[in-house]
């Protein structure tokens, strides 16, 4: 039976994956009421439908931070998608480039940064950075990136400390035990899970440390997890490229604002001075648009790329939700 919309990669995808592994895909922060706010709150949006325009000839081509991508559906930042097959982060890659989009990937990527590049070499990539406490090694790997080619700087500011996701604790899950942080070094074998949920970022990052990023890279920076019109303002005020609109797919910070009900705030408080991106909740065609009607700049899309790899049709999956 031919798969059709994200429902099905999605059902599809939980029955290909193993427990630990949909579960640590599927989770969210405690009860897990954001998560799935994210996707009722599309579903409570009415669109007001207008007539008689020529759209016999349709481009969905638009720009992000001056470059052009085939249409404003792109791939945000997600760990180890090796868990979901077997070449991960390169098939990821492989379809973002096939599609023309951008594909942000993950400081938590299971594939090293120079495999990703080498096998889609025309791909538009950001880098999303979860800021370490040691200065020198986040310079080490900005610097890596904006040599290899990364065109943006995407800075997760919600994620001060891991959120607490139940089932993960239930599961036991260790999803470093077979592999390895390559661009934040390898830690001591046997004492891996620890090393990605504590060490690795920084609670202590704050607005004021914005400048110090901004004087060691060219690359234009992101924001990503912000949901107030008082942090999008500050963002402006620090300088800021872009602003990604999201509560980390409810991973995080459990009964926050869905992402979309958050867009409107945000996008009137940055008045046009910045962009505005959006994930969290996307399924439909119809959702793209509201997101986009709403102001956003483009969407980004977590979990269902993760689905279209359980299924090695990545590519396949964004056409869908084009639809």
């Amino acid at each position: 039976m031919p798969l059709v919309c994200l429902t099905d990669f999605e059902a599809h995808a939980r029955e290909q994956l193993s427990k630990s592994t949909w579960d640590f895909i599927e989770g969210g922060a405690d009860d897990c009421l954001t998560r799935d706010d994210n996707i009722a709150a599309f579903k409570k949006i009415r669109l007001r439908p207008r007539y008689l325009k020529d759209v016999s000839k349709v481009d969905m081509r638009t720009t992000i931070q001056g470059e052009e991508i085939s249409t404003p559906i792109c791939i945000a930042p997600t760990g180890f998608h090796c868990l979901a097959w077997p070449d991960g982060e390169m098939s990821t890659a492989r379809a973002a480039q096939a599609a023309g989009i951008c594909y942000i990937t993950s400081t938590y990527a299971s594939c090293s940064l120079e495999d990703i590049v080498a096998t889609a070499p025309g791909g538009l990539r950001w880098f999303q950075l979860y800021v370490h406490p040691n200065r020198q090694l986040n310079k080490q790997l900005i610097q890596k990136v904006e040599s290899l080619g990364f065109k943006a700087l995407v800075i997760t500011v919600d994620a001060p400390k891991i959120g607490n996701r139940r089932h993960n604790i239930t599961n036991q899950v260790n999803l470093m035990k077979n592999l390895l942080l390559k661009d934040l070094g390898s830690p001591e074998k046997g004492n891996l899970m620890p090393y990605l949920q504590m060490s690795p970022i920084d609670s202590s990052i704050c607005w004021d440390d914005l400048s110090w990023f901004q004087s060691i890279t060219r690359l234009p920076i992101i924001l990503k997890g912000i949901l107030t019109k008082e942090d999008a303002e500050l963002a402006v005020k620090h300088n800021v490229h872009g602003i990604i609109v999201s509560n980390h797919g409810g991973r995080q910070l459990d009964e926050v604002p869905a992402s979309i009900d958050a867009l409107t705030e945000v996008v009137a408080a940055v008045k046009g001075k910045i962009e505005v991106y959006l994930d969290g909740g996307i399924r439909t065609g119809n959702d793209v648009l509201k997101a986009l009607a709403l102001g956003a700049k483009c969407v980004f899309l977590g979990r269902p790329i993760l689905w279209g790899l359980a299924y090695k049709a990545a590519g396949r999956l964004l056409r869908s939700v084009g639809t």
